[in-house]
Order: C-alpha cells, then structure tokens, then sequence
C-alpha cells in the first residue's frame, strides 16, 4: 500500500481561496509490468510499466494501484471507467487516450505529451498535472477536486459542465479554454498566464483572478454579459 502524505496547503490563502490539497505519493517497491497488454476489467498492482507501448490496447474498467507509468505511448488506448489509484505517470504520450469516466485519485501525471485525451465524466481527485503540454483535453462533465495544473501548457480544454472545487493554476498556459456551463469553486487562476477563454467567461464566479487577468478579459466579459463598449 502507498504510502501517502498530504501536502500540508490545506488551508485558505490571503485571497480567500481555499488552498488546492495536492498527492504527495511514496510508492512501494515495483514489480515490472511482464509485458502482454493490457485487459478489460484487469487489476494492475504495486507495477511499473516502463516504456512499453500501450497503444490501440483495452483496458477499459481496468484498476491501477501503486503503480508507475514512465515514457508509455498511449495512442489510442481505451481505458473508460479506469481506476487510476495511487500511481504516478511520468512522460506518457499519446493521441485519442480515452479516460472517459474514469477516476483518478492521488495521481501525479508529470511531464505528459497529449493530445485529444477523452475525460469527460470523469471524477479526480487530489491531482497534480506538472510539466508538459496537453492538447484539446475533454473534461466535459468531470468533477475535480483538489486538483493543481503547474507548469503545464493547456490549450483548449474543455471544462464545459464540469465542477471544479479547490483548482490551482501555478505558472501554466491556458489557452483558449471553454467553461461553459461549468461551476468554480475556490479557483485560483492567478497563476495562469496566459489566461485565454473562448467561452464561459459568465461561469467565472467563485474563482479567483488578477487585476491583470481582468483588464485581459474584459472584451470577453462584455460580449458575454452582453455589454455594448463604444
């Protein structure tokens, strides 16, 4: 069993916000993953999967316990419904991974080049994405809690209907992101520059943001509240 300490950022920052609870993971001693792919409804534990190539296999309803994922291709691997628990993902890649409802909790996911990632419906908890670029992540209808994306580049995430409590953005880009629909809780997006919306600017009660970042979104807040600037 991880052993797992908590960061000790529990508690409420100088603006209010409640401080996002971040994974710090100890895992045990690994077990190489002994090669074969992956299966539906398998159960994966205390495993290191280490550069295998992972692409176009189903694992779908698959659980991940005390397991570490480094330099993996993920290319259109099916893991809907996955359990990703306690483990640490480390320069994964990949295009069309589909995490759809799955649940990722006390999970650190390092340094990941995606693209197209599928979570919508999904529910992580005490997360922490750091380091890399991930491209059009669906987070439709997620629900994140005490979740941290640091230094990371986002462009266009989709958190359209997604609940989002205690969400930290520390030093990443957030290009072009849709929150349509989607209600914040305890949000700090001061962290994230730049900070670039498409759509939902509206949803942005509950969060917390620069000066700066409010002059940015100016033109954005008028169209969508529907303010004439002449």
């Amino acid at each position: 069993m991880t052993r797992r300490a908590v960061g000790a950022n529990r508690g409420w920052g100088g603006s209010g916000v409640r401080a996002a609870r971040r994974p710090e993971l100890r895992l045990p001693p690994l077990r190489p993953h002994g090669g074969g792919e992956l299966e539906p409804d398998g159960d994966y534990d205390g495993l290191e999967f280490r550069d295998a190539d992972l692409a176009g296999q189903d694992g779908a309803g698959a659980r991940f316990m005390d397991c570490a994922l480094t330099g993996c291709a993920l290319d259109s691997t099916r893991l809907p419904r996955a359990r990703i628990l306690d483990s640490v993902l480390t320069g994964v890649r990949g295009v069309g991974t589909d995490l759809a409802e799955s649940t990722l909790r006390d999970v650190e996911l390092a340094d990941a080049r995606l693209g197209g990632t599928q979570l919508h419906g999904a529910v992580l908890e005490r997360v922490l994405i750091r380091g890399g670029k991930i491209d059009y992540l669906n987070l439709r209808s997620a629900r994140l809690k005490d979740v941290v994306f640091e230094g990371c580049v986002l462009v266009e995430p989709d958190f359209g209907g997604a609940r989002l409590e205690r969400v930290a953005f520390v030093d990443c880009a957030l290009k072009g992101a849709d929150l349509s629909a989607a209600s914040l809780t305890d949000v700090d997006l001061r962290g994230a520059a730049p900070l670039l919306l498409t759509r939902g600017a509206d949803r942005l009660a509950g969060a917390v943001i620069s000066t700066g970042q409010l002059l940015d979104l100016a033109p954005v807040l008028a169209v969508e509240l529907g303010i004439r600037v002449v």
